[in-house]
């Protein structure tokens, strides 16, 4: 209970920090306040997908559901947390660039991305076999991750892009001060934090009702 209050306090800390702190940078004004959101939402979706490909590793290894459920939410998560980078970024390039959306080597290759998860789900639901979809779900997991330092790290530096490399990179001329530094880092441990958070309360969820429904099943 002691650390789902401090979870919040500190949330909402960086929350208030975030609209309030003085901004130094040129270039960008009050525009650059959505970093502060928008790098812990893309940095969370890559962790939400490396926790999903261990929980499926660790599936394939000992056949327990308990890892198929922690995968699916994870990856659920980092479905989420991915589009919420996509949606922040795509209000910072409307008011950089002059449109939400340009097909910006960034913006494709995130795109592309949410598709191989989606396509994650699709799978889960194509199967009724629940070993079967647990097990090709798994496999399915492991290779999609295989993707991600490509699409979020490796394809979008091989092109000329729009979106700043590193998010504060000179060409857009911000001078970052060790106050908004130390804002942007607390605001990555804070969503670290409600990810934790959220995950371990959605595998909790997920487990009971899973339990309900063997249960069911059974007739009990």
């Amino acid at each position: 209970m002691l650390l789902k209050v401090i979870l919040g306090v500190w949330v909402l800390a960086v929350i208030y920090t975030a609209f309030y702190l003085p901004i130094p940078q040129t270039g960008l004004g009050d525009l650059a306040r959505i970093i502060i959101f928008h790098v812990p939402l893309a940095w969370v979706g890559v962790i939400s997908y490396l926790v999903s490909m261990i929980n499926s590793i660790r599936y394939l290894r000992k056949e327990d559901r308990f890892y198929d459920i922690k995968a699916r939410c994870s990856a659920e998560l980092g479905l989420l947390f991915t589009m919420l980078a996509t949606i922040t970024g795509a209000i910072f390039a409307r008011s950089t660039w002059g449109m939400f959306w340009n097909w910006d080597p960034r913006q494709t290759t995130v795109l592309i991305l949410l598709l191989v998860y989606g396509a994650y789900f699709a799978l889960r639901s194509a199967l009724p076999d629940e070993k079967v979809q647990a097990r090709l779900a798994s496999v399915y997991s492991i290779f999609a991750f295989v993707t991600v330092p490509f699409l979020v790290f490796i394809i979008p530096r091989l092109y000329h892009t729009l979106h700043p490399d590193p998010i504060l990179n000179v060409s857009l001329q911000l001078r970052i001060d060790s106050f908004l530094l130390l804002t942007l880092i607390a605001s990555l441990v804070a969503f670290s934090g409600l990810f934790a958070w959220i995950y371990n309360l959605q595998v909790r969820l997920m487990v009971l009702n899973d339990v309900n429904r063997q249960e069911i099943l059974r007739g009990d």
